[in-house]
């Protein structure tokens, strides 16, 4: 099983969600941006860093959400989720096509990767709780 991170990076009420690359696996298909944590690394250090090698931002996490653990045809993630505010910095694609800035609507309408389904579904189940808090 390969432990990951994702960021839920919120920012003026919206959500950042990014667009997977045609030569990744699962192309096209939008995630909370993230990767995999290395050996004696801390999940929360993990989404900082991964988020500044793929971002070029500057993350804060604020909140773990619960873990997903999610089959692929090739792979066993175990996807690791932080709510996170955005400190600084301004957003460069260095993996991803695409991003988006999205209200909790907008994000319902994206085509997600599997495992960031379930993510979704708990944030959307928090996200007024959350929003409050910004």
């Amino acid at each position: 099983m390969i432990e990951v991170t994702c960021a839920i990076i919120i920012s003026h009420k919206k959500v950042l969600a990014v667009q997977r690359s045609e030569v990744m696996d699962m192309p096209n298909c939008w995630e909370f941006p993230g990767g995999k944590i290395l050996p004696n690394e801390t999940p929360s250090n993990c989404v900082v860093r991964e988020i500044e090698e793929e971002l070029n931002i500057l993350v804060q996490p604020i909140q773990q959400l619960t873990p997903v653990v999610h089959q692929y045809p090739q792979k066993t993630i175990k996807l690791i989720p932080f709510i996170c505010e955005l400190k600084s910095g301004t957003i460069q694609l260095i993996e991803h096509q695409a991003f988006k800035w999205c209200s909790p609507n907008e994000l319902k309408s994206l085509d997600w990767s599997a495992a960031d389904v379930m993510i979704l579904n708990e944030l959307l189940s928090v996200i007024d709780l959350v929003l409050a808090n910004k």
